[in-house]
C-alpha cells in the first residue's frame, strides 16, 4: 500500500482541498498544501489523483453531490411552485456557506478538471423535476434554467458586493424568486 493510501483517505484529501479553496480560492489549491494538510508527501497524492486536475475534478464533484443533496428535500414538496422556492432558497444558503465551492461548480475548468457529466444532470434533477410538474414536460428545462439564471446571477453578484444601492437584498431574493415561480405557474396552467 501507498504512503498516502495507508495515511489519508480520498475524503480527506478532497475535504482539505475544498477547505484551502474556501480560504485562499483555486489557486490555494496546490498538491503541496493539501500534502501538507493531510500529512503526506506530495508525490504521494499522485497515486490517488494524476494532476492537480483531477484533484479539482473530485473536488466540484463533491460539491455537486452535497448540491444535489441540499436540493433533494425541495423537490419532494407536494406543491411545484413552493418546491422551487425553497430550491432556490437552498441554493443561496449553499452559497453563502461556501462560496468558492459554489464559484467552482460555474467556471470554466479544463477538461481534466471537470466532474463527470451525470454529477450534473444529478444534481439538476431536483430542479428540473420541481419545474417540469409546475410548467409540463415541453418547457421544464427552458424553466428549470431561467430559475437556475437568475438564482446563479443574483448569488454571483451578491457574493461579489456588487448590490450597493441599499435595500434588503434578501428581500430582493425572495422577490426576484416570488416573480420567476408566479410566471412559471401561470405559464404552466397556460
Amino acid at each position: 500500500m501507498s504512503p498516502a493510501k495507508a495515511r489519508t483517505s480520498d475524503a480527506e484529501i478532497v475535504t482539505a482541498g475544498r477547505e484551502l479553496l474556501e480560504a485562499g480560492g483555486l489557486d490555494a489549491v496546490t498538491m503541496q498544501a493539501i500534502a501538507e494538510r493531510v500529512g503526506v508527501r506530495a508525490p504521494s497524492l499522485y497515486k490517488r489523483y494524476p494532476s492537480r486536475g483531477a484533484l479539482i475534478g473530485a473536488i466540484a464533484a463533491t460539491a455537486l453531490v452535497e448540491l444535489r443533496t441540499v436540493l433533494e428535500p425541495a423537490a419532494d414538496d407536494p406543491d411545484p411552485a413552493d418546491g422551487l422556492r425553497a430550491a432556490a432558497a437552498a441554493v443561496r444558503r449553499f452559497a453563502h456557506r461556501d462560496p468558492r465551492t459554489y464559484e467552482l461548480l460555474f467556471v470554466t475548468l479544463p477538461p481534466e478538471s471537470r466532474p463527470p457529466p451525470d454529477l450534473n444532470a444529478q444534481a439538476a434533477a431536483p430542479v428540473l423535476n420541481l419545474a417540469e410538474r409546475l410548467v409540463g414536460p415541453d418547457h421544464a428545462l427552458e424553466a428549470a434554467r431561467l430559475l437556475t439564471a437568475f438564482t446563479h446571477g443574483f448569488v454571483s453578484m451578491e457574493l461579489a458586493g456588487a448590490f450597493r444601492l441599499g435595500g434588503d437584498v434578501d428581500e430582493a431574493y425572495r422577490f426576484g424568486v416570488e416573480v420567476l415561480v408566479e410566471a412559471l405557474a401561470k405559464r404552466g396552467t397556460a
